[in-house]
């Protein structure tokens, strides 16, 4: 707080405002928006956003919605590490900055990791067997790299324990002493059903682990044996507490595992590491993450851990989610990459990757290579975002936020370990469905661009030249889906993009623009958006049209669908008139951009099709129109 020279705090003179008189001004406000009559605490409700997994964004936080008592937040370096694992957080040297490398060819990869790690990266995520480079190519694939120094984390999918002893002979004849070789070895047998649905070789697989295990903690003890993938439930559509809720059950399922191979939990929690996907919604993975090390200090204290073992305290890798990248406009993702790389940051995770923003389309080049990792470069080097220990502490949304997903992710953990296992919930389908239904709702409010995708749904660049790479390889499926947040919109593009291969033009919309342009332009700039977003260009000429010169128009554009645009005023005058006119000319449909109001039966009767407005399932009218369009 500010104090004046004679003691004064500069908050005496302004008087304590309270939550009744805040609420009473947001009546007021509801009240003259015609949105709501709602009083006190009820209109405060009316502001609040259900985002996912029942959790519920408020519009005001204060000291009040602090959690109290067990769920407080504690000090960054001790249990339940809600503030982060170490109680220097990343001030000593930033995160790991962790790139991943997918190219199956060992020496274009090995130019990368070396190009890499000489320009910022500090440690390497390399796929291996399928989807990367082959297990006996893993020398070169390596070569020249310290592995003393720089961290290698595989990821082998069914080669792991393959891929794995390939790791520990490469130490060896590196002569890399045992106590200094660092990494990870990746086993994940339950990421591996997740991902491909096939489990007949699940108890031979927690074997294979749980013996890595066991040599990785009495003879490495800088490498880790095990990951816990929470990517392929974030990859399935599953929101924030479904992920932290199956890498939970995934983390006690190789617990039982390594324990029973006679390790102690303390051993057990040291050889698994935690991946979660790190989304541009900044504040719920800032969240998110810290609700996982609170979680996952409660699991082993409930299996029986030490209070306050260090061993306990869940280490991070977070990834910038591949659900939220888009094939069209890439360059966007670059903004995607950045948010959501600074909220891991913020939220304490102990390794970041950085997907390049070419990464949906296929292998990154050098140059999305090198901003991926410049990324992190700059959050750390220039913005000092690591120089403050749990920067979101003591935030009264964070915080609240953060005791919010623990609950609901308590909640779906508890619920998949009373099926059994995860194991067990995938096999049934639990998973699954779960996952599923999520990503339904989801998929709604991307439909209607309640949740914009800048470059896809919203501000779309029909004339923009695609970006083209080298094909990525493909990786078994057969287990849970993989979703994108612009796969409709993708599938309505591709259409598009068949009708310009074949014919040298894309689907077209008449606009017709009634009255001047200071009335018609809000409302023709929204379709002109709406039907690029679905790949169908939108002809506008002339400026302005009426009822006279409408027929002509229309035929000049050589669309077969036409879009009225203008006031709800001047739609009253004109808009009966020029429907009908549209449909004598030979439109296949006409919509008209705005609400339906008091004169919807009337629009209907002179030929309105449908109405187009903020809101709206774009999806459904943009598939709709290319039906009409004749568009396959």
């Amino acid at each position: 707080m500010t104090v004046l020279p004679d003691g004064l705090p500069l908050a005496d003179e302004f008087p304590d405002v309270t939550r009744d008189e805040w609420q009473r001004l947001v009546e007021g406000v509801l009240r003259k928006t015609g949105a709501s009559d709602a009083t006190g605490a009820t209109a405060e409700e009316a502001l609040a956003t259900e985002v996912e997994d029942g959790i519920t964004v408020r519009p005001l936080y204060t000291s009040q919605d602090a959690p109290q008592g067990p769920g407080r937040p504690g000090y960054p370096g001790f249990a339940p590490y809600l503030r982060g694992a170490r109680a220097a957080g990343s001030a000593v040297s930033g995160w790991d900055v962790r790139q991943r490398h997918a190219h199956p060819d060992a020496g274009t990869t090995n130019r990368a990791v070396l190009a890499d790690l000489e320009n910022g990266a500090g440690s390497v995520w390399l796929a291996v067997g399928e989807g990367g480079v082959a297990v006996d190519a893993l020398p070169e694939a390596l070569a020249g790299v310290y592995l003393d120094l720089a961290p290698v984390v595989l990821d082998a999918g069914p080669d792991f324990e393959a891929a794995a002893r390939a790791l520990l002979r490469l130490y060896a004849d590196r002569q890399v002493p045992p106590h200094a070789a660092l990494g990870n070895l990746g086993a994940d047998p339950l990421g591996l059903v997740a991902r491909t649905g096939r489990d007949a070789d699940l108890p031979a697989h927690l074997a294979a682990a749980a013996d890595l295990a066991v040599v990785c903690y009495r003879d490495h003890q800088g490498v880790r044996a095990l990951t816990v993938d929470a990517l392929p439930y974030h990859e399935a559509g599953g929101g924030v507490a479904q992920e932290l809720g199956c890498s939970l059950a995934a983390g006690v399922a190789y617990l039982r595992a390594l324990t029973g191979a006679g390790m102690t939990v303390e051993a057990a929690c040291a050889e698994l590491e935690f991946r979660y996907a790190a989304t541009a919604d900044q504040f719920t993975t800032i969240a998110k993450l810290r609700a996982a090390r609170r979680l996952w200090a409660r699991v082993a204290e409930a299996c029986g851990a030490a209070t306050g073992s260090a061993e306990c305290a869940q280490r991070q890798h977070a990834v910038t989610s591949p659900v939220m990248m888009t094939r069209r406009d890439p360059w966007v993702n670059m903004l995607r990459t950045t948010v959501a790389s600074l909220a891991a940051g913020v939220g304490g995770a102990d390794a970041v990757t950085v997907l390049p923003f070419d990464s949906a389309i296929g292998l990154p080049d050098d140059f999305a290579r090198r901003i991926a990792r410049n990324t992190s470069t700059i959050l750390l080097e220039e913005s000092g975002l690591a120089r403050v220990i749990d920067p979101a502490g003591g935030s009264w949304y964070v915080e609240s936020l953060t005791e919010e997903i623990c609950r609901a992710a308590w909640a779906w953990f508890q619920e998949i370990e009373r099926a059994g296992g995860l194991a067990a919930a995938l096999a049934s389908g639990l998973v699954r469905d779960r996952l599923a239904a999520t990503w339904e709702r989801r998929s709604r409010d991307l439909a209607r661009r309640k949740e914009p995708i800048t470059g896809v749904s919203e501000f779309p660049h029909l004339a923009e030249p695609p970006v083209r790479r080298e094909a990525a390889p493909e990786r078994s499926g057969g287990g849970l889906p993989r979703v994108r947040r612009d796969e409709a919109y993708e599938a309505l593009r591709a259409r598009s993009d068949a009708q310009l291969a074949d014919r040298g033009a894309r689907p077209r919309v008449f606009l017709a623009a009634l009255g001047p342009a200071a009335v018609h332009t809000a409302r023709a700039s929204f379709a002109t958006n709406l039907f690029q977003a679905g790949g169908i260009e939108a002809v506008q000429e002339p400026a302005t049209v009426d009822a006279g010169s409408v027929a002509g128009a229309f035929a000049a554009s050589g669309a077969t669908v036409a879009c009225l645009c203008s006031s709800d005023t001047v739609y009253a005058e004109q808009a009966v008139a020029v429907a009908e006119r549209l449909k004598a000319a030979g439109a296949a449909r006409v919509l008209l951009a705005g609400r339906p109001g008091t004169l919807q039966d009337e629009y209907e009767r002179a030929g309105v099709d449908g109405f187009v407005f903020a809101g709206c399932d774009a999806v459904e009218v943009l598939s709709s129109a290319l039906d009409i369009m004749g568009v396959r």
